[in-house]
């Protein structure tokens, strides 16, 4: 995919009612991709991103769906394609694990059961060219290797298990033309997780501010999610965004 190969095409975002998914949705719509908002619970919300990209000239719609729950997953795909006649691009944006009151099981059902579902769902309706990036964080990529926070731990393993989940995939995607590429990010500023994760340990923001030099904003992060959407990458790979050298350093020395 070159950057210019936007325009006509069709995008789902998981998880794009706010933060991260909905820059990176309003980011692909500037560039010309039909997009579709997904979410969970709040419709107006997401009713409000889709306002503001066609308001900015483009195209998009909103569809309520839980990734956990395999027929509405399958509706989210098919209404890409019943109102924009493709998919194209499936942005993996969605995940969570840190809400209580969802089941011990949560993180997992979500961060890797759901991932592969949307990931099957998705590229059964994708031609040849499409591609799919999954957003994870450091914190989940190298958790095998470097130690994170307690709070944080089950939902870092369920990210890498889902990510894990999806790589093995890439042969069968492969010969269907479509590529998997990972993005992985540091603690963002301003997001629920690093707001809820700072409240637990307090000072863990500024901590990881320190050891990354700085922490990424949602649009800056965002930025690099559509980046990938149609950069000229191997299917396979990974982009480490903004931090990563302690982690890097950690995971060679283990």
């Amino acid at each position: 995919m070159s950057s210019t190969s936007l325009a006509g095409k069709t995008a789902v975002i998981t998880g794009s009612s706010r933060g991260v998914g909905a820059d990176t949705a309003k980011l692909l719509a500037a560039q010309g991709a039909n997009v579709v908002i997904n979410y969970r619970q709040k419709a107006p919300r997401a009713n409000k991103v889709v306002k503001e990209i066609e308001e900015a000239g483009g195209r998009a719609i909103a569809v309520g769906a839980d990734l956990t729950t395999p027929e509405e997953v399958r509706g989210l795909m098919r209404a890409a394609v019943d109102a924009f006649g493709s998919l194209d691009v499936l942005v993996l944006n969605a995940s969570g694990g840190m809400e209580a009151d969802l089941g011990e099981d949560y993180a997992m059902r979500l961060n890797r059961d759901a991932q592969l579902d949307a990931l099957l769902a998705g590229t059964e309706l994708m031609t040849d060219g499409g591609r799919v990036v999954f957003v994870t964080s450091h914190q989940a990529h190298f958790i095998r290797d470097v130690e994170t926070m307690d709070q944080y731990v089950a939902v870092a393993l369920s990210k890498r298990a889902g990510e894990d989940a999806l790589v093995e995939r890439i042969p069968e995607l492969e010969a269907e033309g479509i590529d998997l590429v990972v993005v992985s990010g540091d603690m963002i500023e301003g997001t629920v997780t690093a707001t809820l994760l700072n409240r637990a340990e307090p000072g863990a923001l500024d901590a990881r501010r320190e050891a990354a030099g700085r922490l990424y904003s949602v649009a800056e992060f965002a930025a690099e999610v559509a980046k990938m959407a149609t950069a000229d990458v191997k299917t396979g790979h990974v982009e480490l965004v903004g931090g990563a050298e302690d982690f890097l350093a950690q995971s060679t020395d283990s």
